[in-house]
C-alpha cells in the first residue's frame, strides 16, 4: 500500500513539474518567433484540409499521439463528412489529408474518398498498413488505385524487432504483406502515378536522422529483403503529447527531451510549419491549427470554430495557437506530416 502511494505521489509531482515547464517552454517558443518577426504566427494560405475520421483503430501503438485503439468510439458521422466536402471545394484547397485512428474503419470511408476524388482534389490517406490485411479491407489497395489516392503509411523501421516493439507483435509481418499488395496494384512502381510514401518516427526520446540518407537505407533494405518499392520516406519527430508524453515522464526523460528539442530549434523550419497552410478537422467537426493541437483540444482562434462554419477568409487571418509541443516541428530539419521541412 505504501509503495502504491509513493508511486502516486511521484506521478503527481512529475505532472506538476511538467505543467510548470510547459508554460515556461511555451513562452520561450513565442520569444524565439518574435526574434524572427513571426509572432504572432499566422497562416500564409489555406491549402490543406486534414481530417481525422475517428480514433477507432485496430492497433494500439506505443507513441500514438491520437491515443487511438480498438475500444475508441469517436468516429466522424456522415453529416460532418458532408460539411467537410463542402469546405474542400474552397478554391485554395488542393489537398485533403485523411487520418485516424485507422481512417479505413470509418463506415463511410469509401463513399467519402470517392466524393473527394470527384472534386479533383489530391487525396492522402494515412494508413497503418495492417488494416489492409484484414478480410473486410482486402479490396482497399485496388480502391485506392482506382481513386488515385496517395497512400502514406507508418513504417518505423525495416526490421521486425523495432517495428513490433513500437507497434505491437505481428505488425511487421502484416505491414510487409500490405506493402506487397499495394505494389501488386502499382503503388510505388516507377511510372505508375500511384504514390506510396512511408513514415519513420524514432522509437524513443531522440530526433530522427537525416531524411534523405534514411530513405536510401529503407529502399535498399526493403527491396533486397522483400522486393518492396515505395516513393518517398518522411521522417517525423515525436511530439511531447499523449502516449509519448506519458512515456517520457515514466522514463524520466521529459526534461532532457524538451531541452534537446529547444537546442535544435531551426529558424528556417519555423517559417515552414504545417499550421501555416493547413486546417485540421476533428472527428466531431471542430477546427484546429494542426493535428497535434487537435489532440490537446486547442481550438482555432477564429469565429470559424466548426467545419459547418468554415470560412477560409477568417481562418487565414487567425493567430495560430502555440504550445511547447511546437518545438517538435521546428527541431533540426523540422517536422510535419509531410516530413522534414528544411
Amino acid at each position: 500500500m505504501k509503495t502504491l502511494q509513493k508511486e502516486v505521489n511521484q506521478l503527481s509531482k512529475a505532472a506538476f513539474q511538467v505543467k510548470t515547464l510547459e508554460k515556461t517552454n511555451e513562452i520561450k517558443f513565442a520569444e524565439k518567433l518574435k526574434g524572427l518577426n513571426l509572432f504572432p504566427l499566422k497562416p500564409t494560405i489555406i491549402e490543406i484540409l486534414q481530417i481525422n475520421l475517428g480514433k477507432l483503430c485496430n492497433q494500439v501503438c506505443e507513441h500514438c499521439h491520437v491515443d487511438a485503439g480498438p475500444d475508441r468510439k469517436e468516429v466522424m458521422i456522415k453529416e460532418v463528412l458532408l460539411q467537410c466536402l463542402k469546405a474542400a471545394k474552397t478554391a485554395t484547397i488542393h489537398t485533403v489529408d485523411l487520418t485516424g485512428g485507422a481512417p479505413e474503419m470509418n463506415p463511410d470511408f469509401r463513399w467519402f474518398v470517392s466524393e473527394l476524388s470527384k472534386l479533383g482534389k489530391r487525396v492522402i490517406v494515412r494508413s497503418n498498413l495492417t488494416i489492409l490485411t484484414y478480410k473486410k479491407y482486402l479490396d482497399i489497395p485496388q480502391f485506392y488505385a482506382d481513386n488515385n489516392v496517395n497512400v502514406v503509411s507508418s513504417m518505423p523501421c525495416y526490421s521486425k524487432y523495432n517495428v513490433d516493439k513500437q507497434r505491437g507483435n505481428g505488425v511487421f509481418e502484416r505491414s510487409i504483406q500490405a506493402l506487397k499488395r499495394l505494389n501488386d496494384v502499382g503503388y510505388g512502381k516507377e511510372g505508375s502515378g500511384l504514390e506510396l510514401d512511408l513514415v519513420f518516427n524514432p522509437g524513443g526520446a531522440s530526433l530522427p536522422p537525416e531524411q534523405e540518407a534514411l530513405e536510401l537505407d529503407y529502399k535498399r533494405e526493403l527491396k533486397e529483403l522483400f522486393n518492396i518499392e515505395f516513393n518517398s520516406l518522411y521522417t517525423i519527430t515525436n511530439l511531447p503529447i499523449s502516449r509519448f508524453l506519458d512515456f517520457l515522464i515514466k522514463e524520466e526523460k521529459y526534461e532532457d527531451y524538451m531541452n534537446k528539442l529547444i537546442e535544435s530549434f531551426n529558424p528556417i523550419a519555423a517559417e515552414e510549419v504545417m499550421c501555416r497552410n493547413t486546417v485540421s478537422v476533428g472527428w466531431d467537426g471542430k477546427l484546429f491549427d494542426c493535428d497535434f493541437n487537435q489532440m490537446l483540444e486547442l481550438g482555432v482562434a477564429s469565429s470559424s470554430q466548426n467545419i459547418e462554419e468554415f470560412n477560409s477568409a477568417e481562418l487565414v487571418n487567425r493567430n495560430i495557437i502555440l504550445g511547447q509541443h511546437c518545438y517538435g516541428c521546428t527541431a533540426g530539419a523540422g517536422s510535419s506530416c509531410q516530413g522534414s521541412l528544411a
